[in-house]
């Protein structure tokens, strides 16, 4: 079950709740929605705070995939404000690739409701290429 990139954001957009946090700090701002390899779907928001200890929504949602047992990330989308969608940092691209190897030539990630790439266009040269053969 391949969602469109409009189903994808509407997805994201269930979760993305911005709140304050103690300490100044704040949550949600930045949703995610992703579908793994197998179909299912898995959210996350981001958590912005202090000491540069916060994460991104992507991180999150990868987290809630990988503590169900699962890697492969067929589709990503991040959205903020009005369902503004946002590509990932540089930081999130390598975690997908990190995360399981295979993501970097599959993984599909939405740009827009109309513009999607494969991961391997938004990271060309992972961290570890110097190390492969």
């Amino acid at each position: 079950m391949l969602l469109s990139n409009h189903q994808m954001i509407e997805e994201a957009r269930k979760v993305l709740r911005p709140r304050q946090l103690a300490h100044d700090n704040t949550a949600g701002d930045v949703a995610c929605a992703l579908l793994s390899a197998s179909g299912k779907l898995y959210y996350g928001v981001c958590i912005d705070v202090g000491s540069g200890m916060g994460f991104c929504a992507e991180h999150s949602a990868i987290a809630a995939m990988v503590t169900a047992g699962e890697t492969g990330i067929a589709k990503i989308v991040a959205i903020w404000g009005d369902g503004v969608v946002l590509p990932p940092c540089g930081r999130c691209r390598e975690f997908m690739h990190q995360i399981d190897s295979s993501n970097f030539g599959t993984t599909e990630v939405v740009l827009s409701e109309t513009c999607s790439v494969i991961l391997s266009e938004l990271l060309p040269h992972p961290y570890d290429e110097v190390w492969q053969d």
